[in-house]
């Protein structure tokens, strides 16, 4: 019988995720606290689109987490240390100057995180690649934030210290380091979107692509405490997946999109969940196992088809950009509460 596996380090990722997010809320707290702080409008506006990638960021973070599908606390020593960091970023103690090369700290550190989840994600299954593949354009945009951080702490530094204005030609040059980051680094990272909330096909999609790579780990591994590890995942994704359409997107697109044909996506996943949980009880190292899984897939498969195609269809028809938009955070919303209510009942 296949049981839910707490694998180590997929768990240790989930943990560094979440402390990402909660980094997040305090960049997003410093640079509000900058924007009232700025002495001129060329700061006022940098603190401003930094603020305003941020706030997009912490979106593009909680799809992450949410399409990793597995769920962690920060550490406490991390959740202290941004407490008190966010108290002295508040407080009187720290001049300006100390307080943005702090915050350029904190983006490194934020940057650095974001690529070893990335690179530890190449180590542990390709599954765990293609939920964080959104993360790359949050490591990009952070390390682009640092060259404009230089130009900041440069400005507010000369002008503490020495009571003068810089050189005029500063922000030419940070403008000519991004460029020049950019040129390097941008055709190696895969930015998604620049919204701060992808349409629910982006969303849907990305689902489909990770399950689809879970079934091709389950096929080519031979190792039954893999295999275990990857149908886990496979559950509970799948699950978290299809009741959280049955909640929000089938609700929502059976108006336009047909009763027969959404009947059609209700029945299809009522056979899934019922051939899930009888491969839940098979044993891994059975001859039959991987037989049912491809089963499975096939029937998976069909269904993903028919939403991609005809479903999504629909709604590009029928629904606006702001409604595409607000049926995936209702979505996101929902898988996430459904994740929670999975982890507590096996704890």
């Amino acid at each position: 019988m296949v049981t839910s596996l707490e694998d180590t380090k997929r768990s240790a990722i989930a943990m560094k995720l979440a402390e990402m997010l909660a980094m997040q809320d305090l960049l997003i707290s410093n640079e509000q606290n900058f924007l009232t702080a700025a002495s001129d409008g060329e700061l006022r506006k940098r603190f401003q689109n930094m603020l305003e990638d941020d706030q997009k960021n912490k979106g593009i973070l909680e799809t992450v987490v949410v399409q990793y599908g597995n769920k962690a606390e920060p550490k406490q020593t991390t959740q202290q240390m941004i407490e008190k960091t966010r108290q002295l970023m508040q407080g009187s103690e720290l001049t300006m100057l100390e307080k943005v090369a702090q915050h350029e700290l904190l983006k490194h550190a934020q940057t650095m995180m974001g690529l070893l989840v990335h690179k530890c994600a190449q180590v542990v299954g390709a599954d765990i690649e293609a939920a964080i593949a959104p993360l790359n354009t949050v490591n990009f945009e952070n390390r682009a934030h640092q060259e404009q951080l230089k130009g900041i702490i440069e400005v507010i530094g000369v002008r503490e210290l020495t009571g003068k204005e810089p050189d005029q030609g500063l922000w030419g040059r940070v403008q000519d380091a991004i460029a020049a980051f950019s040129g390097v680094v941008g055709s190696a990272v895969t930015q998604t979107s620049d919204k701060s909330d992808m349409n629910i096909q982006d969303i849907i999609r990305m689902d489909h692509q990770k399950t689809n790579t879970l079934f091709m780990e389950i096929a080519g591994s031979n190792d039954p405490q893999k295999i275990q590890e990857y149908f886990g995942q496979l559950y509970k994704d799948l699950t978290a997946h299809s009741e959280a359409e049955e909640e929000v997107v089938y609700p929502a697109v059976r108006p336009f999109y047909g009763e027969g044909d959404t009947q059609e996506l209700y029945d299809e996943q009522a056979q899934m969940k019922a051939i899930l949980d009888d491969i839940k009880s098979t044993s891994t190292s059975s001859p039959e196992f991987k037989s049912k899984v491809e089963n499975l897939r096939e029937i998976v498969m069909d269904h993903v088809r028919q939403e991609e195609s005809t479903m999504f269809s629909a709604i590009r028809n029928n629904c606006s950009e702001d409604q595409q938009e607000q049926m995936a955070t209702r979505f996101k919303q929902s898988k996430s509460r459904i994740q929670d209510r999975m982890a507590s009942s096996v704890r």
